[in-house]
C-alpha cells in the first residue's frame, strides 16, 4: 500500500461547460487508468443524459497511479464534480473529501458565476488551489486576460497557473506535476482508531447500497464490524474497493484514501451523506462535522397523462430515488388531473432531468404542474406550517404572515448588457447589494425572491446577453412578503394544478395573462366556457371561450314557421344550459405547459 505522503486527494471544480470531464478523461488516459480501446469521451459520466447534454450530474471518483518526474510513485484520487448551480451540493460534499482543488477556467470565456461559487466553497475549507486555463487551442483563447480576471475577481495568485487543452492533451503532464508539488498530502494516522466520512451512496441492483467513503484515520477492511454514528446501526463490511475507474476489489482502505464499501444495506435511507463511520468495538466520542443535508427548493406535481400509468410512475419514482437521495416525492390527488405525486427538486434543471428520465427509462407520458417554492405560513394561532402546494393554502383570515425564500444571486456579465439585467432584476423585486468591475465585465450581487427566479430567470438572462452572462445563487433566508394565492377557475370549477402564489402587485397582470393563454389553448366545446382568475372570492380577470353553434333552422322553409323556429331555438338553449351544467371541460397538456411559459414570452 502507498504511504500517506504519496497520496493526493483533489476535486476538479469549474463553471458548467469549462471542460472538467474532458480534463479528467485526459488525466485517466495519461495515468493508464484505461486502455486506448476502453477510452471514450466523458468516461466518468455514466448516464445517457449526461453524455447527450455534455453535463455532469453526479460527482464521480477515480483512483490512479502516477509516476512523477522525481521517480516516486503517487496515488491520485480525483473527484469530477458537476458545474451547474442545481448540483452545488454534490460539489460541497466532494470538496470535504479532498485537501486540494483544480480550478478550471475556460480561457475563451473567463471567470463565470459558478467558478466564483465553487472556488469560495473550496477556500472556506482551506483548500490549496491550482488554477488551470483550458481550451488554449481555440483562436479566441486569451490566457493573460483570464489570469488577470482570476486575480481581480477571485483574488487568488496565478503564478502557479497551468495552460492546457483538454482536447489536444497539451499541458496535462504539467497539471499532474503541479498536483504532486503544490497540493498537500492527507493528514491522518493508520494506527489510530477508525474515523471515516461517508461521502456518497447509491443503489446497485446486484450489490445493494454502495457507500463511497474517505478514511480520515485508521483503516477499514473486509469482515470488520462498523457503526453509523447518526443511526447507531451496525454492519459487517462485505466488500472493500476502489474505482480505477472500473471497480476493483481490495483488502483494506487506509487513512487518507477514498474508496467504496458494501455492507449488505438494501435501503438508501440508512446511509446519510456526511455521516461518520467508526469501529463498533472502538466507538468515537464525537462525529465529524459532515455537511448540511440537501433540501429540495422547487416543488411541482407530476401526473400521468393516462391514469392507468399511475403505478408505473410510482415504481419509476421509487427507482430514481434509490440513486438520488436529494429528490423527494409524496402522493397527491387533483380534481383536474387525478392521482399523481408532489415532488421536490434542487432546481429546474434537476426537475428537467428527473422528468426526462421518467419519460425515457420508464416510458411514461407526464403532466408537470407549475413549479413553486416552499413558503412558511405563520397562522394567527401562533402555529407555523410549510406550504409546498398553493392549492392547500389555509383560509386568508387565519394567516398572520406569509414568508417566502430569498436568494443571494451573483451575476457576471459583459458591461454592455448591464442595463437590461438590472431592469429584469428590478422587475423580479430584486435588491442590489453590490456592483464591481473587472475589465469590461461587471459582477452584480442581488437579493431576489426565489419564486421569481425559479421559472425562467436563467433563460431570460442568457437570451438577453447572447449567452455571455452567468448566474449562481444560494438561499439565504425567508422574508415576509405580500403574497396571495391566484386561483384559476375553468367553467366555474377551480383547477388546483394551475393555482400559484404571486405577489399582490402582479396578481392582476399574471391572472389576465393566464386567462388569455388558456383561452387560446383549451379547445372549443358545445357550450360556452368561462375562464376566471380569482383571489379568494374576488374575480380579477375573465375570458370566455364561445361554444360551437349548430344551425337548427336549416331544414325549415317558408315564412309562416315562426313558432317552429322559436321552439327549436328554445330547445337548443336548454340543451346548452344542461351541457354547461354537466359537461366536463378537457384541459389538454399543452395548456399546463403554456401557463408555465407565460413568464418567458
Amino acid at each position: 500500500m502507498s504511504e500517506i505522503d504519496n497520496i493526493r486527494n483533489f476535486a476538479i471544480i469549474a463553471h458548467i461547460d469549462h471542460g472538467k470531464s474532458t480534463i479528467a478523461d485526459r488525466i485517466i488516459h495519461k495515468c493508464g487508468g484505461l486502455t486506448e480501446r476502453e477510452m471514450k469521451a466523458q468516461v466518468l459520466d455514466s448516464m445517457d443524459i449526461e453524455r447527450e447534454r455534455g453535463i455532469t450530474i453526479k460527482a464521480q471518483t477515480v483512483k490512479l497511479n502516477y509516476k512523477s518526474k522525481n521517480g516516486k510513485n503517487y496515488v491520485l484520487n480525483i473527484i469530477d464534480t458537476p458545474g451547474h448551480v442545481d448540483f452545488s451540493y454534490e460539489v460541497s460534499r466532494s470538496l470535504y473529501a479532498c485537501e486540494g482543488s483544480i480550478l478550471i477556467v475556460d480561457s475563451t470565456q473567463g471567470v463565470e458565476a459558478q467558478t466564483l461559487a465553487n472556488v469560495y466553497q473550496a477556500l472556506d475549507i482551506n483548500h490549496e488551489i491550482i488554477p488551470v486555463l483550458n481550451k488554449i487551442d481555440l483562436p479566441a483563447s486569451d490566457v493573460e486576460k483570464t489570469k488577470k480576471q482570476i486575480e481581480d475577481v477571485i483574488g487568488i495568485e496565478t503564478n502557479n497557473a497551468v495552460s492546457c487543452s483538454g482536447k489536444t492533451g497539451e499541458g496535462i503532464e504539467e497539471i499532474l506535476e503541479k498536483i504532486i508539488t503544490v497540493l498537500p498530502g492527507p493528514k491522518g494516522e493508520k494506527k489510530k482508531i477508525l474515523k471515516c466520512l461517508l461521502v456518497d451512496s447509491w443503489y446497485d441492483p446486484y450489490l445493494g447500497v454502495v457507500i463511497l467513503v474517505r478514511v480520515i484515520d485508521g483503516k477499514i477492511f473486509k469482515s470488520m464490524k462498523v457503526k453509523m454514528m447518526s443511526t447507531k446501526k451496525e454492519y459487517i463490511v462485505e466488500k472493500v474497493g476502489v474505482f480505477t475507474p472500473k471497480p476493483k476489489d481490495i483488502n483494506e482502505l487506509n487513512s487518507g484514501e477514498i474508496g467504496f464499501i458494501i455492507t449488505g444495506i438494501k435501503n438508501l435511507s440508512e446511509t446519510k451523506v456526511g455521516d461518520t463511520i467508526c469501529d463498533t468495538n472502538k466507538p468515537l466520542n464525537e462525529a465529524l462535522p459532515g455537511f448540511k443535508p440537501s433540501k429540495p427548493v422547487v416543488f411541482c406535481g407530476l401526473f400521468p397523462v393516462d391514469s392507468s400509468e399511475y403505478q408505473k410512475l410510482k415504481d419509476g419514482l421509487a427507482k430514481l430515488q434509490l440513486n438520488d437521495s436529494s429528490f423527494s416525492y409524496e402522493a397527491e390527488s387533483s380534481s383536474a388531473l387525478g392521482l399523481g405525486f408532489r415532488c421536490g427538486f434542487l432546481g429546474l434543471l434537476h426537475l428537467e432531468i428527473i422528468t426526462e428520465r421518467l419519460e425515457r427509462e420508464f416510458d411514461i407520458n407526464l403532466i408537470t404542474t407549475t413549479p413553486g417554492v416552499v413558503y412558511k405560513i405563520h397562522l394567527n394561532s401562533g402555529k407555523m406550517i410549510e406550504l409546498q402546494n398553493p392549492s392547500s393554502l389555509p383560509d386568508p383570515s387565519l394567516i398572520a404572515v406569509i414568508e417566502e425564500p430569498w436568494i443571494k444571486a451573483t451575476i457576471i456579465t459583459p458591461d454592455q448588457y448591464l442595463g437590461s439585467i438590472i431592469k429584469v432584476c428590478q422587475d423580479k423585486r430584486g435588491i442590489q447589494t453590490n456592483l464591481s468591475y473587472s475589465g469590461n465585465r461587471a459582477v452584480l450581487n442581488y437579493e431576489l425572491p426565489l419564486n421569481e427566479v425559479v421559472f425562467d430567470f436563467n433563460d431570460r438572462l442568457k437570451s438577453m446577453t447572447s449567452g455571455y452572462a452567468s448566474f449562481d445563487y444560494e438561499i439565504i433566508e425567508h422574508k415576509e412578503g405580500e403574497l396571495v394565492k391566484l386561483g384559476i377557475l375553468v367553467n366555474s370549477e377551480p383547477v388546483d394544478a394551475l393555482s400559484m402564489m404571486v405577489h399582490k402587485n402582479f396578481a392582476q397582470i399574471i391572472g389576465r395573462e393566464v386567462c388569455e393563454k388558456l383561452k387560446d389553448l383549451i379547445p372549443r366545446h358545445n357550450f360556452m366556457i368561462p375562464i376566471q382568475a380569482a383571489i379568494g372570492g374576488k374575480i380579477i380577470a375573465r375570458e370566455t371561450i364561445k361554444g360551437f353553434k349548430k344551425d337548427v333552422l336549416t331544414k325549415i322553409h317558408g315564412g309562416g314557421a315562426r313558432d317552429r323556429k322559436r321552439k327549436l331555438l328554445d330547445k337548443q338553449k336548454k340543451g346548452k344550459a344542461r351541457s354547461k351544467q354537466f359537461g366536463r371541460v378537457e384541459i389538454p397538456q399543452e395548456a399546463f405547459i403554456g401557463v408555465l411559459k407565460i413568464n418567458k414570452d
